[in-house]
């Protein structure tokens, strides 16, 4: 072989691509590259694969990973405010449930003090030892609001609400002890006095609970964000003159039978008049009277008392006289006045005949040793109409 075809030879080996050669088979790594036909001394390198920038991919995953925990993150927060606001609900819900039930059983008694002092037939001995009864049931509502625990920001509330019940039971005492020191007294407008200072208590603890507990506690659930959480009320004292002398002379004169200057006692009720709703239409006795009857249709009836004395659970009865079956409501006036008018209103009265004359009668229940019953029933000739 000549140089030059040596040269020539050489030069091809050159040319080839040394990465597409298999070497499975080459010798290990620390043994050097083997001196041969592939190798030449003081030649270039065997190339390498092309990459890219070593720094990107690092970068890239650092970037999703901060991306990542930064989503976790946000996700954490919305779910600890979620979590929060969950629970401040649930605190005041709770909260409220157990003062509903003080509440309810408060009012309750203050339903029974009106049934007592309404109770036809009782004498004035009897009275107190009831009324200390309701005292006692009060001091135990009393208790159980005492045992709750408010959120931190109704204490203030909280305490209001104590005050109210606390004034129940004071009024309730003092009623009781003003009873039995009534008894056999000949002065009853003193006695009427004593009673009403005790019942004022009464009357003002409505005026805390609504007022210091009741719209307070509202306005912070509104100031929390708590929505759809009603604050429970609780009303005692349920004749508007609760706290007048007058009304208390005049149960003293029911109870002791006396008159106390009230012209003779005489005793009396009367039918004022009976008006159709929600037209507002005054029924007539005398001539016929057109009703539109609708889903919200329904009657008022006034009543007065006529006489010289207090009058207690007077029935009054509305009747529409249809065929087959007439339509009968009952409704009771718990205490009325001498000269006081009170109205009952009767709805919820169910399906009426149209088309068709029919009569609408309301009764007064008579009083005990009333004389004149000829004002106590009325007799109205109707047509009820879809209108």
């Amino acid at each position: 072989m000549t140089e030059r075809d040596s040269d020539i030879e050489f030069d091809f080996f050159e040319d080839l691509d040394f990465e597409d050669v298999d070497t499975r088979e080459a010798a290990p790594a620390e043994e050097g590259p083997r001196e041969g036909r592939f190798t030449r001394e003081g030649g270039p390198p065997p190339r390498r694969p092309a990459r890219g920038p070593g720094g990107v991919t690092p970068l890239l995953r650092l970037a999703g990973l901060i991306g990542f925990v930064i989503l976790v993150i946000v996700l954490l927060v919305f779910w600890v405010q979620s979590c929060g606001g969950s629970g401040k609900r649930g605190t005041f819900e709770r909260y409220l449930d157990r003062v509903s039930v003080v509440a309810k059983d408060s009012q309750q008694i203050g339903q029974d003090l009106t049934e007592v002092l309404t109770t036809p037939g009782l004498k004035a001995i009897e009275i107190d030892p009831r009324i200390d009864a309701l005292a006692k049931r009060s001091q135990q509502v009393l208790a159980g609001a005492r045992a709750i625990d408010a959120p931190g920001s109704l204490r203030e509330e909280h305490l209001e609400q104590v005050e109210s019940l606390q004034l129940r039971v004071r009024g309730l005492r003092g009623l009781a002890d003003a009873f039995r020191n009534s008894v056999g007294s000949t002065n009853v407008a003193q006695a009427g006095i004593r009673l009403a200072s005790w019942a004022q208590r009464l009357v003002a603890s409505d005026v805390v609970w609504d007022d210091l507990f009741k719209l307070p506690t509202t306005q912070e659930l509104t100031r929390q964000g708590v929505t759809g959480l009603a604050v429970p009320d609780s009303n005692f004292a349920t004749a508007t003159d609760f706290g007048s002398p007058r009304y208390w002379v005049l149960i003293l004169d029911r109870f002791s039978g006396s008159s106390s200057g009230t012209a003779g006692g005489v005793h009396g009720t009367g039918l004022v008049s009976t008006v159709a709703l929600p037209s507002e239409v005054t029924l007539s006795t005398d001539q016929e009277n057109t009703i539109t009857a609708g889903t919200d249709l329904g009657f008022q009836v006034t009543v007065e008392d006529t006489g010289a004395a207090q009058e207690v659970q007077i029935k009054v009865t509305l009747t529409i006289q249809q065929r087959p079956t007439p339509i009968v409501k009952t409704q009771t006036i718990e205490v009325i006045n001498p000269g006081e008018q009170k109205t009952v209103v009767f709805r919820n009265l169910g399906q009426v005949q149209f088309a068709t004359r029919t009569t609408v009668k309301v009764d007064v229940q008579a009083v005990p040793n009333e004389q004149n019953t000829g004002n106590n029933s009325a007799s109205y000739p109707v047509i009820f109409s879809l209108g």
